[in-house]
C-alpha cells in the first residue's frame, strides 16, 4: 500500500470518482451519520481484504454491510422475520444495524465466516450516493487504524489512512459520533449486541430486548462475537485510559490527588471548573458525549497524554453506547469510589 491518498468533496464530481474507485474494488474513506467508514465492495473479496490490511484488523472481526434501501434486503440476506421490517419502518434510513442469516453472495471474509451478517441503511446522503452511484453494497468497518479511537471527521481518517487507500471523501463532522446499534433477532426477542444511539428503551417498544453480556464484558480469546468492536480492545487512544465510578465530588477529590506528568483528567463539561489538573472535557448529555467521545481521545494523542481518568457516563439511553465505548478504550479498566 502505496497510495498518494486525495481528500475528496461531496460535489458530484468527486462523489462519481470515488463511486468508481469502489465499483473497481478499491478501499475509500467515507462520511456516515455514525463515524467515518473504510468501504470497499462487499461482495469482492480481494476488496474486502485490502480493508484488513488498510486497518491492520483481525480478519475474525465481522464487517457491516451497508446498502441504500429495505428493498434490497432480501438481496444479501434471508429468513427476515417482520419485526425487522417493522424496525426498519421506524429507524432506517438511520443507525441501525440487524444480524441476519446472509446469503451465499456475501464471502465469508466479510461476515468473518459467520453465517450472519449486519447489515444497515445509513441516511446520510454522501454514504447513500456512494452506494447508489457505485451500484455496490459496501462493507465498511470504522476507518481508524485497528484499535485506535473511531474517526468522526475526515482529517480523522487521513491521519490513520494516507497512503493507505486512494481517497477519503469530507462529509463533515460525524452527527452521531459513536457506531450504529446492532441487534439480531430470537425467539421474537431483540438482542443487543452493541449499543449505540438508538437505545434498548426505544427498541423495546418493538419486543423484549434481550442485552448482550459482551455490551459491558470482554470477549474472551477464542470466543465467537457476532457484532464488530466487540472482541478486542478498541477506540484506544495511546494513553492509558482509566473509567472512575463515583459521585462528581469523589471523582473530583480522585483527579485532583492523583496529577503528575502526563496525567489528564476527562470530566464532564460541567466539572471542568473544579478540576486542578489539565483536562479535555467530553459533554454533559449522553448525546454530547457519543458526539465528542472519539474526537476527545484522539486529541490526547495530539497532546501526548500518557493517563487519562475519565469520569464514567450514565448508562441510560445512549451513555450505556458511551460507557461501552469507553470500557473498551480502557480495556475495562474501572475504580469505583
Amino acid at each position: 500500500m502505496n497510495y498518494n491518498t486525495k481528500l475528496l468533496s461531496t460535489s458530484e464530481r468527486d462523489i462519481a470518482y470515488a463511486a468508481k474507485l469502489l465499483a473497481d474494488g478499491e478501499v475509500v474513506g467515507i462520511p456516515t451519520e455514525t463515524v467515518y467508514g473504510l468501504a470497499a465492495d462487499a461482495e469482492n473479496e480481494d476488496a474486502v481484504k485490502r480493508i484488513f490490511e488498510a486497518k491492520g484488523r483481525p480478519q475474525d472481526n465481522p464487517l457491516i454491510v451497508h446498502i441504500a434501501d429495505v428493498a434490497q434486503l432480501e438481496d444479501y440476506v434471508h429468513d427476515i422475520p417482520k419485526l425487522a421490517y417493522k424496525l426498519a419502518e421506524k429507524f432506517c434510513p438511520g443507525p441501525l444495524t440487524m444480524v441476519l442469516p446472509k446469503k451465499d453472495r456475501i464471502p465469508d471474509v466479510t461476515s468473518a465466516g459467520l453465517d450472519t451478517v449486519g447489515i444497515r441503511i445509513p441516511y446520510h446522503p454522501a454514504a447513500r450516493k456512494l452506494i447508489l452511484e457505485s451500484g455496490k453494497a459496501l462493507a465498511a468497518p470504522s476507518a481508524n487504524l485497528s484499535g485506535s479511537p473511531s474517526p468522526t471527521t475526515a482529517m480523522h481518517v487521513m491521519n490513520d489512512m494516507h497512503g493507505r487507500i486512494p481517497a477519503v471523501v469530507d462529509g463533515g463532522s460525524c452527527p452521531v459520533g459513536v457506531e450504529s446499534t446492532v441487534i439480531s433477532f430470537e425467539d421474537g426477542k431483540i438482542r443487543l449486541l452493541r449499543p449505540g444511539f438508538i437505545s434498548a428503551d426505544e427498541l423495546s417498544e418493538f419486543a423484549e430486548v434481550i442485552c448482550d453480556k459482551h455490551i459491558t464484558e470482554a470477549a474472551i480469546d477464542g470466543e465467537q462475537v457476532r457484532s464488530p468492536g466487540m472482541k478486542y480492545k478498541h477506540y484506544s487512544p495511546k494513553a492509558n485510559v482509566t473509567i472512575i465510578s463515583g459521585s462528581v465530588s469523589q471523582y473530583i477529590d480522585y483527579v485532583n490527588s492523583h496529577g503528575g506528568s502526563g496525567v489528564y483528567a476527562m470530566p464532564f463539561d460541567s466539572d471542568k471548573d473544579n478540576c486542578k489538573i489539565p483536562c479535555i472535557t467530553y459533554g454533559d448529555t449522553p448525546e454530547e458525549q457519543a458526539a465528542k467521545l472519539f474526537g476527545v481521545l484522539r486529541e490526547f494523542d495530539d497532546i501526548g497524554a500518557k493517563q487519562v481518568y475519565a469520569r464514567c457516563p450514565s448508562t441510560d439511553g445512549v451513555g450505556l453506547a458511551v460507557y461501552n465505548r469507553l470500557l473498551r478504550a480502557a480495556g475495562f479498566e474501572i475504580i469505583s469510589l
